[in-house]
């Protein structure tokens, strides 16, 4: 009998992801109480009982910050997130938000908005007042793109088909990315050398301890006087108190952010949306459905794809039996595996291990079903976290 798999929705998740996952072998709903995984968008996850039943955490957007992740590791379960599948919603408004600030589009509407009078009168006031609204063109500008990741590169390619000159900055770029990123980008070797160069400055960074307060007192005052930062990335990453010092200096001409505070709120020169950047139908339903393939290819057959906390390992399946071991990243831990299952008298047909940090996960392919014993030696081993038996429904 084929496997029956219980997804727990903690937010409302596009159906179009939903339907990647068969109605005869998936169990689909915000009330599923043992789940095998769970779909999540925003809800934050670090107060809540997570069931000891759950092999997969999935984030249907690119951060993970809402997960618990590091307790899902020391659990042996892969939190997933949708890498790249909001990438174009995006980059649109981050040149949307270059456009409102570069040509004082927000100030121009409340202006418009307040005049009052008959047709001539407001074609007056319009003449008398556009001149306090001129703006600046983007062409011919130099844009500084902190972060070369899917979206970054986007944007990059964007502006320059905007005429913008563009700076990149990307200590961690891989050598994919630096394939796909356009070769009119010019590369600065230090995040105060994009400042100092840059008209405009957007951030395309996740929220880690070295990147939180990545943009601070001093780094504002090294950016180019009159320049733009744009931040769609995560609040944290700017220190928003030297923002605000910048613009009411005029040192900075605008702040472009999808992060509304009440210190901001109301401040000349920021222009703050309501957590826009991935709200688009198009980026939804590509977030839900990366995330939908990625958590049924794990629960079917153990290959991991765009995990924050484990190595990528995707093995081609050669028998109708596999095992999937999640393990702490230790010495001997593979000898151990297969001298257990030789032990056992179980033949290996395909062996394949990865590791990431402390993190390692093994798949096996074996040419005989593995005995439940079999499976409880593998789990006792010292640092194997989960052991999962994975075999193809023949019938």
């Amino acid at each position: 009998m084929a496997k029956t798999y219980g997804i727990l929705t903690l937010n409302k998740i596009s159906s179009v992801g939903l339907k990647r996952l068969p109605t005869a072998s998936y169990r689909i709903g915000n009330d599923i109480a043992e789940p095998d995984a769970i779909l999540v968008r925003s809800q934050n996850m670090h107060e809540m009982d997570i069931p000891a039943s759950v092999l997969a955490i999935a984030r249907a957007g690119a951060g993970t910050n809402n997960v618990p992740v590091a307790q899902m590791s020391a659990r042996g379960v892969p939190v997933f997130n949708a890498a790249g599948a909001n990438a174009n919603a995006v980059k649109e408004l981050v040149i949307t938000g270059m456009l409102l600030a570069s040509r004082n589009i927000v100030p121009a509407l409340g202006f418009v908005a307040s005049l009052q009078g008959d047709d001539a009168s407001l074609h007056k006031q319009v003449e008398d007042g556009k001149k306090h609204y001129a703006g600046i063109e983007l062409r011919g500008r130099t844009l500084g793109v902190i972060g070369l990741g899917a979206i970054g590169r986007l944007v990059a390619d964007a502006a320059i088909r905007l005429g913008m000159n563009v700076i990149g900055f990307d200590p961690e770029i891989t050598v994919d990315a630096a394939w796909s990123l356009p070769s009119q980008v010019k590369k600065a070797n230090t995040v105060e050398e994009l400042l100092k160069h840059s008209d405009f400055v957007t951030l395309h960074v996740p929220l880690l301890p070295a990147t939180k307060g990545l943009i601070n007192e001093k780094r504002v005052q090294t950016m180019k006087s009159g320049s733009v930062l744009l931040n769609f990335a995560r609040d944290a990453i700017v220190d928003e108190a030297a923002v605000l010092a910048g613009l009411a200096s005029k040192h900075l001409r605008g702040y472009v952010c999808d992060f509304p505070t009440a210190q901001a709120q109301g401040q000349a020169g920021i222009i703050a949306l309501p957590h826009l950047g991935a709200s688009t139908e198009e980026a939804e339903d590509n977030c839900a459905m990366m995330v939908a393939d990625q958590v049924r290819d794990y629960l079917e057959h153990g290959n991991l794809v765009n995990t924050v906390n484990f190595p990528t390992l995707v093995m081609a399946r050669e028998s109708n039996y596999r095992l999937a071991i999640a393990n702490a990243n230790v010495p001997n831990m593979l000898g151990q595996i297969s001298s257990t299952l030789a032990g056992a008298g179980i033949n290996i047909h395909t062996m394949m291990n990865k590791s990431r940090g402390e993190m390692a996960y093994t798949l096996v392919d074996v040419d005989s079903l593995v005995p439940a014993e079999v499976i409880a030696q593998l789990a006792a081993i010292p640092g194997v976290l989960k052991v999962r038996d994975l075999p193809l429904d023949t019938k």
